[in-house]
């Protein structure tokens, strides 16, 4: 509240928002915009607890965006993908949104999907649309969206809308370390609460360049971020539906490249930053199933492990990124796949441990007695799919893995992937739906000349 009071955040070329400020009573003076703790109570007060985004038909239950349910889905936006057949790093592709969409489509521990590409092979113009309608063709799962800002976001809904649900994308919006808010993502904070669109505010500071070299910095300089961008759109519509983001890099200080976000400290920000969203009793959004290595090798393995199992724990409520390589750079068909199994696993560790007479199963344990066993039993029949297995992790003896051609992890996610592409896709959209979708993304290129 001091931050916020004191130093106050810079609204960066964008006089409707300053004009907004002011008329909410902030303290607003040229471009710095300074904010009483009564305005932020409020706003924190009038923003929704629970909010519910859709699927476009199928099996995916709806995800209830609330404190207490913890989802998992893609990242956005990577310039360059392991080509799946050749393996090669090379530029993303439209195609490459829509059939790492598909491949969400048929995974059972991605609940929603991201675009995991900014493809090369598309006018700039229209990419955001373009990201849409290949994602709206490859899975009927919610989406979460990075327009280029907030004027096509009721196109955005129409499309959504032309595919069988206008409530099933929520929209990701960052502001800009430290403590700024520029004209673009100010339009998508501004157009998503006009139109009760579910906002992730999401900042990115790093401990060192935009913060601080200090965790307990970096996530006071994001939670201001967070909470001023929060006025501004419950302002514009008290009540519209709020997702805190949860951000905090740290830079290694020895490259001076990239975000690495799979750190200890930084993990140890976004945990803050999901216990501070807990606080205030709004949804969440963090990360996991990242990397930041180069190619599929132990390095991916690990950090995926680790981040999985670290933002499960946080409880976050949208937790993404999962398939990220290379500080997000690079996405890949093969890290999904695995991401999706570790998912699985971390799920099967969140479970609570039940407390009733059936679980502590006393009379099994008698009718056993001393020294028996419970293998052949109609408890054991009845529960033991229940427990988690793998069909990608190995726990055979070494003989039988020997026999079975000494497969490694790589190359049972590889013969995985190979087996979901192979598969005949389920139509997810109508030929008629399609060809609307392609004349909305031409018309708006053809206006943008």
């Amino acid at each position: 509240m001091r931050l916020l009071a004191e130093t106050g955040v810079e609204i960066l070329q964008d006089e409707r928002s300053l004009e907004l400020f002011k008329e909410l009573g902030a303290r607003v003076d040229g471009t710095r915009v300074r904010l009483d703790s009564e305005l932020v109570a409020a706003a924190l007060a009038s923003a929704p607890k629970e909010w519910t985004l859709r699927p476009r038909g199928g099996d995916t239950e709806p995800l209830v965006l609330k404190d207490g349910n913890v989802y998992f889905g893609t990242g956005s936006d990577c310039l360059y993908i392991s080509d799946p057949d050749t393996h090669e790093r090379r530029r993303t592709r439209i195609a490459d949104v829509e059939g790492m969409a598909a491949l969400c489509e048929s995974l059972l521990h991605m609940d929603f999907v991201m675009t995991m590409g900014s493809p090369e092979d598309i006018p700039w113009e229209v990419d955001d649309l373009a990201h849409v309608a290949a994602m709206l063709k490859g899975t009927r799962k919610p989406l979460l969206l990075t327009p280029i800002n907030g004027k096509r976001l009721a196109l955005i809904q129409e499309m959504a809308a032309l595919c069988g649900e206008k409530d099933s994308f929520a929209v990701y919006a960052m502001p800009s370390p430290p403590l700024q808010h520029d004209a673009e993502a100010l339009s998508k904070v501004i157009a998503c609460a006009e139109l009760q669109i579910p906002l992730i505010y999401a900042p990115a500071p790093q401990a060192g360049t935009t913060s601080p070299r200090s965790i307990t910095a970096t996530v006071l300089v994001a939670n201001a971020e967070v909470l001023s961008g929060l006025v501004l759109h419950q302002h514009v519509r008290p009540g519209a539906p709020f997702v805190y983001g949860a951000g905090g890099g740290a830079m290694d200080m020895r490259t001076m490249s990239g975000d690495p976000y799979t750190a200890p400290e930084a993990c140890v920000a976004l945990q803050a930053c999901s216990d501070l969203a807990r606080f205030y009793g709004l949804p969440s959004f963090s990360y996991a199933g990242n990397s930041e290595a180069k190619v599929l090798d132990e390095q991916w393995s690990a950090e995926s492990a680790l981040t999985t199992m670290l933002g499960a724990l946080s409880r976050a409520t949208l937790l993404h990124d999962v398939g990220y390589l290379e500080d997000g750079m690079q996405s890949s068909y093969e890290s999904i796949v695995l991401g999706n199994e570790l998912v699985g696993y971390a799920r099967a560790f969140l479970r609570e441990v039940p407390l009733d007479e059936h679980s502590l199963a006393l009379e099994e344990i008698a009718a056993a007695g001393p020294g028996g066993n419970h293998l052949g039993t109609r408890y054991t029949r009845t529960h033991y799919r229940e427990f988690w297995t793998s069909d990608l992790f190995d726990n055979t003896g070494h003989d039988r893995w020997t026999g079975a051609g000494e497969l490694t992890l790589g190359d049972r996610v590889r013969a995985e992937v190979g087996r979901l592409r192979s598969e005949e896709r389920s139509p997810v959209l109508t030929s008629e739906q399609i060809d609307a979708l392609n004349a909305i993304v031409a018309a708006e290129l053809a206006k943008a000349g």
